[in-house]
């Protein structure tokens, strides 16, 4: 019996997948607990049309993370933080912060587990943080420290 998978199911496929199983495996498991439905012909045309609306939805996401990591990248992020006459830092800058101030002077709402840092700002001075916006999108920001 050829079957259209709902959900992941081990061994067979993913969701969205068009497989054929044995007659009593799609009868006895997989139609009775929704994880598959059989695969007529207006199923597999809804499916498609699914399938064509989910790739339309990421190209609009890969379009809005092109757009804003343009935009990230003509900014420069000025942070205020409390030091010592060297330059070194009481504390730290860390990507909350970072993502916080962003919001704040920008207005643009980005998670903090998106800034990627090898280790926190210790330094008073100008640092570039990479942000990874959607896969294989990725900007870099300019982040200025200086002490208040």
């Amino acid at each position: 019996m050829i079957v259209i998978l709902m959900k992941d199911v081990k061994g067979s496929g993913k969701a969205g997948d068009v497989v054929k199983v044995s007659d009593g495996y799609a009868r006895n498991m997989l139609l009775p607990k929704g994880l598959a439905k059989e695969a007529t012909e207006g199923n597999i045309r809804s499916l498609e049309k699914q399938k064509a609306i989910a790739a339309e939805k990421l190209e609009e996401q890969k379009a809005a993370a092109k757009e804003m990591a343009a935009k990230l990248e003509k900014i420069t992020l000025k942070i205020e933080s409390k030091g010592g006459d060297s330059g070194k830092l009481f504390g730290s800058i860390t990507s909350k912060d970072i993502a916080e101030a962003l919001e704040k002077q920008e207005g643009m709402k980005i998670d903090k587990k998106k800034i990627e840092m090898k280790t926190p700002i210790k330094q008073a001075g100008e640092t570039e943080v990479t942000l990874k916006l959607f896969t294989e999108i990725s900007a870099q920001l300019k982040v200025s420290v200086t002490i208040a």
